[in-house]
């Protein structure tokens, strides 16, 4: 299990390196690592070496929505009579016809629903990683030390890449991951978009946040050796380290200059910071002026270094320039959302098909629209023309399903690490939810495979109860040796004591 536990957590560090694996070869390693990863799991079970955890059982609803997630969008890609085609979806009818006659062929009798099937395939492959680590996530993090370590390992990751980035854009260097960066003066870390980077930073704030809380408080403090003590710990101790990582965090956060994530981030925390006061038990005042600290730290920093005015004004701001190449014109972001409802429109039900927005959207734009957009600036729209309502709303129940999670073990749970890891889950989906209104973070796979892990973390908060399954599984295996073994002190069977008097008795 120890094996599979840190192979987990290697593809955890892993994911955001190589320009967040948005390249083809880079999540084709996430997909194989986490194949293999369940596949050990799965061997060692079959073995009687590994059980189910009470969290993996707990979210039984979830796992079915995922199964059903990958059955439909598999489903999109498989071939279909035309005939079924073109009554699901007679836009995608349109389109294949449209292809075989620039071809000069004839419509095929077998069609699929995605205008592009090998694309579609590709994204298939990568909701089998994300299923995987997730699976992984409720099944191998089985203890309190695990889950700490799974935190820690995001934290640790997302204050290397603020660190990292900040650093390429102070010393003028500017490569990325081995290459050249090309959005220069910005903060990107290892990605090539800064705002997929403010995505990564908000997701490891979030557990960073929840981790923190989880350590606030503590004994009474009635004596001078004491408060000596106490500081001595605050200066010296893990408090003060993981204080540290996360204003490295929030700084690199600044100056990756994203709106999106600059104004999520402030939102999920005082909502999730209200939210969190009000349902956490015997809260200690310490967690309310540690959120009131992170979000102060934020203001001082961005004031700091280009105003509060000016962000303001940035978010206000509709049209955007891209930084990415320095090639592409100014375009207008609301038109492109005009445009992807109308594409939505048309393929509403089952969508275009996985991955297809690249291949799809070109036939609606205008000369309004100028440059190649492979992706919306809205996650919600792009789920909704790629997979169509039915895939929207399969997606946005999982993610409710992880907060009502979260939420119940806000309100129910006593320890604290649980009820850090809940609030963390809340945060990571209230940035979700804001910061998908104006990017594309779910289509890039380090950040959605972050996504996926964390929303587990809600049923692990849920259920994860003492030493963990695996204590669990050494009392029960201990009592069991003691069932078998006769306790030294049981009398001698009847038959035992029939033949020994017999033996020694009196004789006739």
């Amino acid at each position: 299990m120890n094996s599979i536990f840190y192979g987990l957590l290697g593809l955890i560090a892993w994911a955001p390196l190589p320009l967040g694996s948005n390249r083809t070869w880079a999540w084709a390693i996430l997909v194989a690592g986490s194949s293999l990863l369940a596949i050990a799991w799965l061997v060692g079970h079959l073995r009687g070496r590994f059980v189910v955890t009470d969290a993996f059982r707990r979210a039984h609803w979830a796992l079915g929505v995922g199964a059903l997630w990958l059955l439909y969008i598999g489903l999109q890609f498989v071939a279909l009579p035309a005939e079924w085609v073109q009554t699901l979806s007679p836009r995608a009818y349109e389109a294949h016809a449209t292809a075989a006659g620039v071809l000069g062929h004839s419509i095929g009798t077998t069609l699929t629903l995605s205008v592009d099937p090998h694309a579609t395939r590709d994204f298939w492959f990568k909701t089998v990683a994300y299923e995987c680590m997730f699976c992984l996530t409720l099944l191998v993090v089985d203890t309190r030390q695990r889950l700490e370590l799974l935190l820690k390992t995001l934290v640790v990751s997302g204050t290397l890449q603020a660190f990292y980035g900040s650093i390429m854009v102070l010393s003028g260097l500017e490569y990325g991951f081995v290459i050249k960066k090309f959005a220069t003066g910005l903060v990107t870390g290892t990605y090539v978009n800064r705002n997929h980077l403010a995505g990564y930073l908000n997701l490891c704030l979030a557990v960073g946040i929840g981790l923190m809380i989880s350590k606030l408080g503590g004994e009474a403090i009635h004596t001078w050796r004491q408060r000596i003590r106490s500081i001595a710990s605050l200066l010296l101790g893990e408090k003060t380290r993981l204080r540290v990582y996360l204003i490295v965090m929030v700084i690199g956060l600044v100056l990756t200059r994203s709106r999106g994530g600059n104004a999520a981030f402030f939102a999920s925390t005082l909502i999730v910071g209200a939210i969190g006061l009000m349902l956490m038990r015997n809260a200690p005042r310490s967690t309310m002026f540690f959120l009131v600290s992170i979000v102060a730290v934020d203001i001082f920093v961005v004031g700091t270094w280009f105003g509060v005015d000016q962000v303001a004004k940035r978010i206000q701001e509709t049209e955007v320039t891209s930084k990415v190449d320095n090639l592409l014109p100014t375009e207008n972001r609301d038109e492109v959302d005009r445009l992807a409802l109308k594409y939505a429109q048309d393929y509403l039900f089952t969508g275009s098909g996985g991955g297809t927005f690249y291949v799809t959207f070109p036939t609606y734009q205008n000369r309004s629209v100028v440059g190649f957009f492979d992706h919306a600036h809205n996650d919600y729209l792009q789920l909704l023309t790629e997979t169509g309502v039915i895939g929207l709303a399969l997606c946005i129940l999982i993610v409710l399903l992880a907060a009502v999670q979260a939420l119940l073990a806000l309100r129910r749970r006593n320890d604290s690490l649980m009820r850090g890891t809940a609030f963390g889950v809340m945060l990571a989906i209230c940035w979700l939810t804001i910061h998908s209104t104006m990017d594309f973070n779910m289509q890039i796979p380090a950040n959605a495979l972050t996504m996926t892990v964390i929303l587990a973390l809600a049923w692990v908060a849920a259920a994860l109860r003492g030493g963990g399954s695996r204590d669990l599984r050494k009392r029960r295996e201990h009592s069991d040796r003691e069932s078998k073994t006769p306790p030294a002190f049981a009398p001698a069977p009847v038959h035992l004591r029939t033949s020994a008097v017999i033996g020694h008795g009196p004789t006739t």
